[in-house]
């Protein structure tokens, strides 16, 4: 199928291409590795997180990976924490809820999609009217991949923190819907959460640098295997996880 282009009128086009879109894997691994030795992430885990992952990831779970949003730098960072982390088997593996204009400029856009990128049209860019047919489309190619086996990563809180960076902001129900639909297609997601920290702020609008951004503290918390049956409920529960992920990870800062 040809690739097309990532717009919002073309919406259906879109998540018809990228439902069924897959990744070179060892292109994606080689480009963690660079991103890794880059960035150079430092790893933490909650007492017990690394053998429930090793063993949920054994026994090909689907992950519903959630990290809180600090900056533009994050997806490399994060990518870079995949690679030196329990996540690296499931690089290749897992898709990437991105912003679309993320997208737009070709070259991006391949490296993009080399890392698992599936675009999302938010309501604070084109109005939530605009999108919600296309925010539909978005769960259910996210829902479909899970019960295919894919792992899903997403910023639950929708945009980056400019408040406060060792707080999580009000997480969207998008997370929710996504992990509902998935279990009703017979998945059994386990949540992730994956706090990030770049250290203290002197003023939390501005973002770090790429220079700031190096050697970013990551935490994992505990897996959960079995989520609530409820959406509203699943925001809850990350909103309450990735916090305590986030406070190990200002932590070891």
């Amino acid at each position: 199928m040809d690739r097309p282009e990532v717009d919002l009128s073309n919406n259906q086009h879109v998540y018809d291409f990228y439902r069924e879109h897959r990744q070179r894997r060892l292109q994606a691994w080689g480009a963690y590795a660079l991103l890794a030795r880059r960035y150079r992430p430092r790893i933490g885990y909650a007492p017990g997180a690394r053998e429930r992952l090793r063993d949920l990831i054994s026994q090909r779970r689907p992950l519903l990976i959630v990290i809180n949003h600090l900056s533009q730098q994050d997806p490399y960072t994060v990518a870079a924490a995949a690679w030196r982390s329990t996540l690296r088997p499931v690089i290749g593996r897992t898709r990437v809820l991105a912003k679309d204009e993320l997208f737009l400029e070709p070259g991006l856009r391949r490296r993009i999609d080399m890392m698992g990128g599936i675009p999302v049209f938010r309501g604070k860019d084109h109005g939530l009217r605009a999108v919600n047919a296309a925010g539909q489309l978005m769960i259910d190619i996210c829902a479909e991949r899970m019960a295919r086996g894919d792992g899903i990563a997403i910023f639950p809180e929708g945009t980056c923190n400019d408040v406060d960076p060792g707080q999580v902001q009000a997480v969207g129900s998008g997370v929710g819907h996504i992990a509902f639909r998935a279990m009703k297609l017979g998945a059994r997601p386990a949540l992730v959460s994956l706090g990030l920290s770049y250290g203290p702020r002197a003023d939390p609008a501005v973002e770090p640098t790429k220079a700031e951004a190096f050697s970013a503290s990551f935490h994992f918390g505990v897996p959960v295997p079995e989520l609530p049956a409820r959406p509203a409920e699943v925001a809850r529960l990350v909103r309450t996880e990735l916090q305590q992920a986030l406070d190990g990870a200002v932590a070891a800062y």
